[in-house]
């Protein structure tokens, strides 16, 4: 096995120079590899359970993969732009979720107290209704449904590694720049929900404790 991959590396190491010193335009349709190195940790998230991730990334890109166990990835195509695919979506399915980070998810279930929302491949976190616009929101499908792409901040991934999100924190923050706005499935109907719950909001109500999932 290790003779395979270092015969592996070596032939990847002698095509790169060659493309390199000898072509200085390479066809889109050359033969192409690509190496990056993910956690080792982390191999299992690209295989999947027998085998069923790597597949579908091969079938969907029709590229060939072949990882080792210190976590080198090697992704082979003629294709440019097929290869590269294949890359983005290893580093996705690899990436942690970070902490004050902000990205944009699939809305994936919806519970009475706020929505679970999926930020990277397989990993989902939670918006509390509190959290999901800057103004109050009496039920989570009056503002989302399943299949919504919503851009949230992590606001905290607790012991247990649980990922809090939130809606508001991006709204909040794109407020303060002059023309900036949230760029998602909600985009165009934002402005008209905030000024119907403006109208229907003129008493104070009590307050709603956060629930935790």
């Amino acid at each position: 096995l290790n003779q395979a991959r270092e015969a592996r590396l070596f032939i990847l190491d002698t095509m790169n120079q060659t493309i390199s010193s000898s072509r200085p335009e390479v066809s889109r349709y050359a033969p192409r590899m690509y190496k990056i190195t993910i956690d080792p940790d982390k191999i299992g998230s690209v295989i999947g359970t027998g085998g069923k991730t790597i597949r579908s990334i091969i079938d969907e890109t029709k590229t060939t993969i072949d990882i080792d166990n210190d976590g080198t990835v090697l992704i082979g195509s003629p294709d440019e732009e097929a290869a590269r695919k294949a890359v983005k979506i290893i580093e996705e399915l690899t990436k942690d979720v970070e902490v004050g980070g902000i990205y944009t998810g699939k809305v994936m279930r919806l519970m009475s107290f706020g929505a679970f929302v999926e930020i990277l491949p397989g990993k989902e976190g939670l918006v509390h209704i509190s959290e999901l616009a800057d103004y109050r929101v009496d039920k989570v499908e009056d503002v989302v449904k399943v299949g919504d792409e919503i851009t949230v901040q992590v606001t905290e991934i607790d012991n247990m590694g649980r990922v809090n999100l939130s809606r508001r924190a991006v709204l909040n923050k794109l407020s303060q720049i002059p023309g900036a706005g949230v760029k998602d499935s909600l985009s165009e109907d934002y402005p008209f929900r905030k000024q119907r719950e403006v109208h229907s909001s003129r008493h104070p109500r009590p307050s709603r404790n956060k629930q935790r999932y």
